[in-house]
């Protein structure tokens, strides 16, 4: 019987990506974003490089937290049975302290954190009731220390971070597994305004390691694993006083 996975944020970067790698391995897709048209784009993208590949869409707005969980169980029983949701769906931003324009951290805050969080509990109820599935959230390593400019972003991410981690525990028991993927620096338009992107991988690249992952069942990973697993150990070991000097030479303030 065909899998079918769920992708929140499908209709860009890492989540377009992934769904046309996931439909590459065999899986039926239901794809979510805010962007009707996308999607239907890239509905019939995958269907012309993937044929007989099975694919369902639903306008989504992760900020709706009520229409999370409305459309999640829906989408899913198109199907049946769902075996993975991936909670991608993010924005990014640029905004410093004190500049008048806090609306863009809550916008980012509402996506990344409350939206992912009404994906991952709409997921865990539906996985209860049909006996097990697994779900993953697409944070990021900017979770692991904040990121001058980018603190919305970051806190966002950390505060994903552990969220994934408690949730793992409270579902091990139901047959539902939780994996937390954090890429570098994947080249998506979330990221293409930046001066220095180091170790860049391409969306396509990204989503099939990504998958790769899924597929193994990680708990928590870097996109790719290498360098970042070990860049991850650094940034979060290195003493304030050094990640200050750093970010001061690599950041500058507009």
């Amino acid at each position: 019987m065909t899998k079918a996975a769920i992708v929140t944020g499908a209709s860009s970067g890492i989540g377009r990506a992934l769904a046309c790698e996931l439909a590459r391995r065999g899986y039926a897709l239901g794809l979510c974003a805010r962007r009707g048209e996308l999607l239907e784009e890239i509905r019939g993208e995958i269907e012309r490089d993937v044929r007989g590949t099975r694919v369902e869409t639903a306008v989504l707005d992760v900020t709706d937290t009520g229409a999370v969980r409305e459309a999640i169980p829906h989408l899913a029983a198109r199907f049946g049975k769902v075996e993975l949701l991936v909670a991608n769906a993010g924005v990014g931003g640029e905004r410093w302290a004190g500049d008048d324009r806090f609306a863009v951290d809550e916008g980012i805050v509402r996506t990344n954190l409350l939206g992912a969080m009404a994906t991952v509990d709409a997921g865990v109820k539906l996985f209860r009731a049909t006996g097990g599935g697994h779900i993953v959230g697409v944070s990021s390593v900017a979770g692991w220390r904040g990121l001058p400019g980018h603190a919305a972003y970051s806190a966002s991410k950390a505060g994903l971070n552990a969220y994934l981690e408690a949730v793992r525990t409270e579902v091990q028991k139901d047959g539902i597994r939780v994996t937390t993927l954090c890429p570098g620096y994947i080249d998506t338009p979330i990221n293409q305004h930046m001066k220095s992107r180091p170790f860049l991988v391409t969306a396509e690249q990204g989503a099939a390691r990504a998958a790769d992952l899924i597929e193994r069942g990680v708990r928590v990973s870097t996109v790719p694993v290498l360098p970042w697993n070990l860049i991850g150990v650094v940034m979060r070991t290195l003493p304030d006083a050094i990640w200050d000097r750093v970010m001061r030479t690599q950041v500058r303030r507009p």
